[in-house]
């Protein structure tokens, strides 16, 4: 039976020689997305035979990189370690650990004449005949010897160090791991024609190929290791949601037939058909990337929402075990809308968690909001909302609003002194709907506090 025909089975198989780039991370969610569309196979596999170079920390990364972006593998190692556990029977799952079985498929060329010693290194016999590579996204592919190529077309496979090359250790797992469909950049193409003839030389059927577009630069240049963007470790950092990354990259090369952009992996594996995937180039576009990032936080749910915004300010040191889950969860709410990275939140809602004497006031809005003028007036909206009977977004806007009609002026000569004064910024959630969650006491107090501030 030829694998081609076989239930599908995919496979991402990094080096571990540096962080997870995005369009390795794109390959990885290509792949995945194929096997959950057609309920087959999604492997993990670390090609690590380039022992200078490999390194525990990278393989670490690239495995937190894909549980963090949700992308769960079927078989493959259960952790970094090269001989810890695995899940599957076609393992192991780290190269550095097959030698025996590239030992074994070398003997086996060169018992068929297919593989000869040359000055040191070990080269195939290469077919002089043309291979046409037929790709589900880029068509079929004539792929003709070049004019040194034809002079000798063989090419190394184990190398003087006796260490076998990507091209034979590739073919070789893939046989091995029995993968019907390589899912991979568009920068393999050149590397297809050999891959077939090691196929072919061992009997099996080549797999399906689907060659996926390149990422590019905003302006056209290829995206490169040290490019803004390029690491999925800095969107870990800088508090993205992993839905919202794995939505926009499944955008780079793909459409979904149906249209819509916005949408989870699981939807996203639904409609996913390599048919579809574009055969240009895609661009990265950050500003594009964080409008995604904006809905997928307006989409949260919101007791997700307060359970990631919990544990990010707890990592930044913040003590909230004094606060009333109630309280917490008002007052991280309140800025869902916002839309901001997870990461930007301990800027947007420490003023609620900070004592009434200890709010940090940002120099401008300070200088802005708390001048000589606004000291009166921060007085008599003390007085106003010590006076009301409740103490809700509704009555403190009408008592706002109130006291500005009455004084002759628009409301925002008292609504910017106001936050300043409670906030420390001069922007932040609904004015009035933070006063609600910090209560009456408190921002009696912190009108008190910011009044004191003006000289004068």
């Amino acid at each position: 039976m030829s694998q081609s025909s076989s239930p599908v089975r995919v496979r991402f198989a990094p080096s571990p020689t540096g962080y997870l780039h995005i369009g390795g991370a794109r390959t990885a969610l290509f792949n995945w997305l194929h096997a959950r569309h057609t309920g087959g196979t999604f492997l993990l596999r670390i090609e690590d035979t380039d022992a200078a170079r490999n390194t525990q920390e990278a393989t670490d990364v690239i495995l937190r990189g894909l549980r963090w972006l949700g992308l769960d593998w079927d078989e493959g190692p259960a952790d970094g370690n090269p001989t810890g556990p695995s899940r599957g029977d076609r393992g192991p799952y780290f190269q550095s650990q097959r030698s025996e079985i590239y030992r074994r498929r070398i003997q086996e060329l060169r018992d068929r004449d297919l593989a000869y010693d040359d000055d040191g290194a070990v080269r195939f016999r290469m077919t002089r005949e043309p291979i046409v590579i037929h790709d589900r996204i880029i068509g079929d592919i004539a792929r003709a010897l070049t004019d040194r190529e034809e002079e000798n077309p063989d090419f190394v496979i184990v190398r003087r160090d006796g260490l076998p090359v990507f091209h034979f250790v590739n073919v070789v797992d893939d046989i091995e791991m029995g993968i019907t469909h390589v899912i991979r950049g568009e920068d393999h193409v050149s590397n297809t024609a050999k891959h077939i003839a090691l196929f072919r030389a061992f009997g099996v059927q080549p797999p399906t190929y689907a060659h996926i577009p390149l990422i590019l630069n905003p302006n056209g240049s290829k995206m490169s290791k040290r490019d803004e963007g390029a690491s999925i470790q800095a969107y870990i950092d800088d508090g993205y949601l992993p839905d919202a990354v794995a939505n926009y990259l499944c955008l780079l090369g793909w459409t979904p037939k149906e249209g819509g952009e916005l949408f989870t992996k699981e939807q996203a594996a639904s409609a996913f058909d390599l048919s579809d995937v574009n055969r240009s180039n895609a661009r990265f576009d950050l500003k594009k990337l964080e409008h995604f990032h904006f809905e997928h936080v307006r989409r949260l749910a919101p007791p997700r929402f307060v359970e990631l915004g919990s544990a990010v300010l707890a990592r930044a040191g913040f003590d909230l075990s004094a606060f009333a889950p109630a309280y917490i969860a008002a007052a991280i709410g309140s800025v869902q809308e916002k839309g901001k990275l997870l990461k930007e939140l301990p800027g947007w809602v420490d003023f609620y968690f900070l004592a009434d004497d200890a709010l940090v006031f940002d120099p401008e809005a300070k200088d802005k909001a708390l001048v000589s003028t606004a000291r009166p007036l921060l007085a008599q909206l003390r007085e106003r909302f010590a006076a009301l009977p409740e103490f809700t977004p509704s009555t403190l806007e009408a008592a706002l609003k109130a006291l500005a009609a009455e004084l002759g002026i628009k409301a925002g000569p008292l609504v910017q002194p106001c936050r300043v004064a409670c906030t420390g910024r001069g922007v932040g959630p609904s004015l009035y709907h933070l006063m609600d969650i910090l209560g009456r006491s408190r921002v009696l107090r912190r009108l008190e506090i910011a009044a004191a501030l003006i000289a004068g």
